[in-house]
């Protein structure tokens, strides 16, 4: 298998920076531009999933790495929370929600596997 030389070739790195594009898209399109406080946390929420994996991918070591992966998690969960707000408030539909949902839910995932990965190929490593 082929080592993973920038973050932008992690498969968690891809899927987060597709849901970004999706819950812009949903913002743009939906009541929830005219909710500032809801639509800003959704944003930010979702760029630092994103911006935690590109972080802790280059940063100097698997712990490190393990670290962010779980911050960028965390900020998933944030953004499905944010995401009954929405659909609960009446800014986003149903089907908006749902599919969001299930994009921020398979992300999370990935991170999940991802950060497992890590933590394994950490424990190999400090093994004798």
């Amino acid at each position: 298998m082929a080592r993973v030389e920038r973050f932008e070739e992690l498969i968690a790195w891809q899927k987060a920076r597709a849901l970004n594009r999706a819950l812009e898209e949903a913002i743009a399109s939906a009541k929830l531009r005219q909710n500032y406080g809801l639509r800003d946390q959704i944003a930010r929420a979702s760029v630092s999933i994103m911006a935690n994996i590109a972080e802790g991918f280059d940063r100097s070591g698997t712990g490190e790495f393990e670290h962010f992966l779980s911050i960028a998690k965390g900020s998933c969960a944030e953004v499905r929370s944010h995401l009954y707000a929405a659909v609960d408030g009446g800014y986003i539909g149903q089907d908006a929600f749902a599919m969001l949902q299930a994009q921020a839910e398979e992300v999370s995932r990935i991170i999940a596997g991802l950060r497992s990965a890590v933590r394994a190929s950490r424990t190999a490593r400090t093994r004798p």
